[in-house]
């Protein structure tokens, strides 16, 4: 069937027209639009929000070293536990300094609960420490440092940065970082080392993110100014055991921090994305209610 001369074409379906199916006339690109939901970065922003990345690989470094010296004997538990303890005082008064102790009052939680949370890990911890430290007998060192290696990683991997993604996941990751903590202090000298190495990993990969989370929504300037004294303190610590470590770390920090950032910029401006009548239709409407009628029904 031929289409007629003054017959128009129609973006209907319910209407037998005489075109092919396939069929669109001129006006099919007036509804082109292209990058309609893509952001506009800027530079110093970006590099802000690398700081969450920088602060958890220096997270993981702190601890490994933290391992390392307490293994190599360098560092003994009660000088760990002390300067553990003295952090964690000094970093639970300013969280609710920062704040003036608002989310303190919006969460109802007082200080007699947060003591008896802390006192009870601490007496479990150290109870369980001597199971702790046989747990791996029957694996290989090697194993172990694999295991835990990788455990490190899934944690960087899974860590909440502040992206809404599907991958994130803040309690994979944490219980991934503390297998770690305890497969590393599986293979201390004492229980007592071991005890010590947990409760420093529950300090540095559960408290110490919530601190710089509410700095950075709070003090901005204070939240950098943290940020890059904790990197210079895992850069000299790595130094102390490997200059050659301590060169790639650095490399590492500032390829997250200042090249990563420069790549999106770049790379952001050859973003081509194309929408149009042929997009999927996205349904927009809450169906919470209708979820709920048809789990009652």
């Amino acid at each position: 069937m031929e289409p007629g001369p003054g017959r128009r074409w129609q973006k209907v379906l319910y209407e037998r027209q005489p075109f092919p199916d396939n069929y669109v006339d001129q006006r099919f690109l007036e509804e082109l639009r292209k990058n309609v939901h893509a952001r506009q970065y800027r530079y110093q922003a970006v590099v802000f929000q690398s700081g969450a990345v920088v602060q958890q690989l220096c997270s993981v470094c702190v601890f490994v070293l933290t391992w390392w010296y307490m293994d190599a004997g360098m560092l003994s538990p009660q000088g760990l536990f002390g300067a553990a303890l003295a952090s964690s005082l000094l970093g639970y008064v300013l969280f609710d300094a920062v704040d003036g102790g608002a989310g303190r009052w919006a969460s109802g939680r007082t200080r007699w609960a947060d003591l008896k949370s802390t006192l009870v890990f601490a007496a479990f911890t150290y109870g369980f420490s001597p199971v702790l430290k046989t747990l791996t007998e029957s694996i290989s060192t090697d194993t172990i440092y694999a295991m835990s290696a990788l455990m490190l990683l899934g944690h960087l991997i899974f860590f909440d940065y502040g992206a809404n993604a599907a991958i994130v996941s803040s309690t994979l990751s944490l219980n991934m970082a503390i297998f770690a903590s305890v497969c590393l202090a599986s293979r201390l000298p004492r229980s007592l080392h071991a005890f010590v190495m947990v409760t420093f990993a529950m300090q540095i990969f559960a408290l110490w993110p919530m601190l710089q989370k509410k700095l950075k929504a709070r003090t901005p300037r204070c939240y950098v100014g943290v940020t890059v004294l904790f990197a210079l303190a895992a850069l000299a610590g790595l130094a102390t055991v490997s200059s050659v470590g301590a060169v790639l770390f650095a490399s590492l920090l500032l390829a997250v921090s200042c090249l990563c950032p420069y790549c999106l910029i770049r790379l952001q401006l050859l973003k081509d994305n194309i929408h149009g009548p042929w997009d999927e239709a996205e349904i927009k409407e809450d169906l919470s209610r209708f979820l709920m009628l048809i789990i009652d029904i």
